[in-house]
């Protein structure tokens, strides 16, 4: 036992005493005696391992709210942020202070505080130490990985790594533990910004189109690796009513999905590390939609909704791209690489055709159809010999290879705009008639009616889904493809919106067609999102750019690098189908 009166007088007679009695319960001494208990119960709650006086402060500041401080502050306890009663992670309330384990903490210097006109503004920066309390419901992303409901939100990456920003969310992804069975924290992230359904730096968050917006969350608890933040009031739309297509890009580090020269089936025209591009800045955009959230591109969750089921690409080259870099996306998910492969054993794929990649561990393939008009290319016999037409009032005869197909993906543009195309002189044929001049958007919305046809007679909507992207955009300055048009050198995206192109006519004419289609048909409208991407076409970093002779070649700023913009079309693809929700593609909203 502690005596607080040593210091005092020894009394040795009965005056003594009672003057000794008198002193003992003076207003001083009695004072000074509390004071030293409360001093003491202070000093051994902070060296405890299980501090018994944190409820009782827990209480006390419970009293006080952001528009009325604490009643009490202690300067030797970690700081914290009121949370209000309505703040949630999950089903779960969050509130308290931020909790101590041993000599580590959860460090929040990430505070809220009340403005003058009453609003929660956050100030500085939160920062998390080397946390090792066992999360509850809590998640970091990695690699950029997230997840919610059903697992949509999931990334499926081989090698799950932690980055150096730290990105939390409304995640539900389990950190990983550590050899010695811990649960891993992050030792130093630098950006650590609190986002809705997917995670975001918003300290380095570029936007493509100048319209920055970063809206910090209002509210964060971080003790057992929990945070929890309120939707911001721009994310209102669920994925059921939200745009695809009208966005964005913002930089995002966790890209690409894929390493570059990982996949061995991507054609070398399009795989421009290959080829000797360095720079990889290309590779780390995605589109984020105006208003809404949408699932983060999940190959495990894609291949399972496709078990024992056909995907087919059917158009141009630009559709090629587009299906090389599904087939690298969804292998990068697959454990076993030798169990995905080309059923004819090819890897060389520009030659007119019939692709398929078999996908053995889920009995699904994913196919491509060369078509680049989608009606048939045929001749004609005139009075001078024959010549070639293009016929508007037919398919291609490779509409045997995809008829069954459970997803059909089309595509048709870049080949109405070569020079036979656009001058449409004695090109074009209707039954025995060739038109001696026919312009390009008539031409172009026959063929289009003739497709149309075609999909409203023979697929059964109750089987197939269709799909048709639109028009990619090219970015060819100084000319065409064919007479010194170049984008070499072009590094960054365009961020203005005022010098994209307008939008295509034959688009115009495809939303035309569609309408009056009896098959609902999904439009993956990708024009815009294409036209800002003017860094991220191949050029000059292709095969035979250079010959022997060193003659220089015609720059490729049509397709596109893989990695690399198609993959975020794929990744529209699957929020589309998501959105549509029919048959293995249902999904909770």
């Amino acid at each position: 036992m502690v005596t607080f009166f040593a210091g005092l007088p020894r009394a040795d007679s009965d005056q003594g005493i009672s003057s000794f009695k008198r002193k003992a319960v003076s207003p001083f001494n009695l004072a000074l005696l509390l004071s030293f208990i409360v001093v003491s119960a202070v000093l051994v709650n902070v060296s405890s391992k299980t501090p018994f006086l944190d409820p009782l402060f827990q209480r006390l500041n419970s009293f006080g709210s952001l528009s009325n401080p604490p009643l009490l502050h202690w300067p030797f306890s970690v700081s914290y942020t009121d949370l209000g009663n309505d703040t949630t992670f999950g089903s779960r309330n969050v509130s308290g202070i931020v909790q101590t384990t041993g000599n580590r903490s959860s460090e929040l210097n990430r505070t809220v505080g009340t403005s003058s006109d009453g609003k929660k503004e956050v100030f500085d920066n939160a920062h998390v130490g080397d946390v090792v309390d066992e999360p509850q419901d809590a998640s970091f992303a990695h690699n950029g990985s997230e997840s919610a409901q059903d697992s949509v939100f999931a990334d499926v990456s081989e090698n799950k790594t932690e980055p150096a920003d730290a990105h939390l969310g409304d995640l539900n992804e389990t950190v990983p533990a550590s050899s010695d069975g811990q649960k891993k924290g992050f030792d130093k992230p630098q950006d650590l910004s609190f986002a809705n359904n997917r995670s975001e730096s918003a300290p380095n968050t570029t936007i493509a189109n100048g319209n920055e917006n970063k809206t910090p969350a209002t509210d964060a608890h971080l003790g057992e690796l929990t945070v929890s933040s309120k939707v911001p009031a721009a994310v209102t739309k669920s994925l059921k009513d939200c745009d695809l297509f009208d966005g964005r890009w913002v930089k995002d580090q966790t890209l690409p999905y894929y390493p570059p020269l990982s996949c061995p089936y991507i054609d070398k025209d399009f795989d421009c590390h290959l080829n000797g591009r360095r720079d990889n800045e290309f590779e780390k955009w995605r589109w984020q939609p105006h208003g809404c959230e949408i699932p983060r591109f999940n190959a495990t969750d894609f291949l399972e909704r496709l078990r024992g089921q056909k995907l087919v690409f059917v158009g141009d080259s630009l559709n090629r791209n587009m299906w090389e870099s599904l087939v690298c996306l969804l292998r990068h998910g697959v454990e076993d690489k030798s169990r995905v492969y080309e059923i004819s054993g090819r890897h060389d794929f520009k030659k007119k055709g019939f692709y398929a990649f078999r996908y053995e561990d889920y009995n699904c393939s994913i196919d491509f159809v060369s078509s680049p008009f989608l009606v048939k290319e045929s001749s004609f016999q005139g009075k001078n010999g024959s010549f070639e037409t293009l016929r508007l009032d037919l398919m291609d005869d490779t509409t045997h290879m995809y008829h069954d197909a459970d997803v059909l993906i089309f595509n048709t543009g870049h080949w109405w705009t070569h020079e036979k195309t656009s001058q449409g002189e004695d090109y074009y044929q209707e039954g025995n008639h060739v038109y001696p001049r026919l312009k390009v958007l008539e031409a172009f919305k026959k063929a289009l009616t003739t497709w149309a046809r075609w999909v409203d007679t023979n697929i059964k909507s109750s089987h197939t889904q269709v799909i048709f992207r639109g028009f990619s955009v090219t970015h060819f300055r100084g000319g065409p493809w064919n007479s010194g048009g170049q984008c070499h050198q072009e590094i960054e995206p365009i961020y203005n919106d005022t010098y994209l192109a307008k939008y295509p006519s034959k688009m115009k004419v495809l939303e035309y067609v569609l309408k009056d289609m009896q098959t609902p048909v999904s439009y993956l409208n990708i024009s815009k999102l294409t036209d800002y991407r003017k860094d991220a076409h191949p050029s000059i970093y292709r095969p035979d750019y250079q010959s022997a002779q060193n003659e220089i070649h015609a720059q490729d700023c049509s397709h596109w690098c893989l990695p690399g913009v198609p993959d975020s079309w794929n990744e529209l693809l699957y929020a589309a189908l998501l959105k549509t929700g029919r048959g293995s593609w249902t999904w909770k909203n």
